[in-house]
C-alpha cells in the first residue's frame, strides 16, 4: 500500500490545516492509523491515531483540543485537521498505516506501523 499526504503548507498561527492521507494499492479499511510529526532536532512524535473502524482514537496532550483525527474508509483517506495553529506545530507530519489488520485497540508505538507516507510540511509563522 502507498500512502500520500498532502494538504501541508505554510500559516500564520491560530489558522487551520486540513491533512490528508491517501491510500493506493490496497485498501485501509482493516488497518488502525496514526499521524507522526518530525520538527528539525527532534524525534518522531506520534500526533493521533484512529483504530481501523473509527471506534478508538488518540491524541496527543500537546495538540488535545486543537487537532482532530479521523477516516474515509470508503474513500481509502485519512484525515487531520489542525485548528488553532502554534509556531511549535511546525514539522513534517507523516501518516501511518499499522502493520496489523483488525487490531483491537490503537497500535502501542510507532514501531507497529509498517507502512509511511513521505510526509508533508507543516510550517506555522508566529
Amino acid at each position: 500500500v502507498r500512502l500520500v499526504e498532502s494538504g501541508g503548507g505554510l500559516v500564520q498561527a491560530g489558522g487551520s490545516l486540513r491533512l490528508s492521507c491517501t491510500a493506493s494499492g490496497q485498501s485501509i479499511s482493516y488497518y488502525g492509523m496514526g499521524w507522526f510529526r518530525q520538527a528539525p532536532g527532534k524525534e518522531r512524535e506520534v500526533v493521533a491515531a484512529i483504530t481501523w473502524n473509527g471506534g478508538d482514537r488518540y491524541v496527543a496532550e500537546s495538540v488535545k483540543g486543537r487537532f482532530t483525527i479521523s477516516r474515509d474508509n470508503a474513500k481509502n483517506t485519512m484525515f487531520l485537521q489542525m485548528n488553532s495553529l502554534k509556531p511549535e506545530d511546525t514539522a513534517v507530519y507523516y501518516c501511518a498505516a499499522d502493520q496489523a489488520q483488525r487490531r483491537v485497540g490503537l497500535p502501542g508505538t510507532h514501531y507497529e506501523y509498517d507502512k509511511w507516507g513521505q510526509g508533508t510540511q507543516v510550517t506555522v509563522s508566529p
